[in-house]
């Protein structure tokens, strides 16, 4: 699988991340456990210690505690978890900067499937 890649500026970054089907196999934690799914720890490791993450998953609340163990348990650091989102489309909306700089990204890949997304810093962005 060709990794896909993203041009940032050298900006902080704002990362939202779905958990079941994106960084984790999707209803794992209700089939025997939570399995982080290729790529993740890769992904994980490029992302810079200033940018926020924020995970958002349809898990109830009550699933938190296992789910945040298993996250730490593997290395996966967050800001903010979002539990009990609604299942479907997940829409982000943001105003460019005045630079032209383009402050909105979407990525969708295919459920289960390796995370291969790579970050490249432009300083000129």
């Amino acid at each position: 699988m060709t990794p896909e890649t993203l041009t940032l500026s050298p900006l902080p970054h704002t990362w939202i991340l779905d958990v079941d089907g994106t960084l984790c196999v999707h209803n794992g934690h209700l089939n025997g456990g939570d399995e982080l799914l290729p790529g993740v720890k890769e992904f994980f490791a490029q992302l810079p210690e200033e940018d926020m993450v924020v995970l958002i998953t349809s898990r109830k609340e009550e699933h938190g505690p296992a789910l945040e163990a298993f996250l730490h348990e593997h290395g996966i650091r967050y800001d903010h978890i979002i539990y009990g989102a609604p299942m479907g489309e997940r829409i982000l909306v943001n105003d460019d900067k005045p630079s032209g700089l383009c402050t909105a990204y979407a990525v969708r890949k295919r459920r289960d499937e390796t995370l291969a997304l790579k970050c490249r810093i432009n300083v000129d962005l």
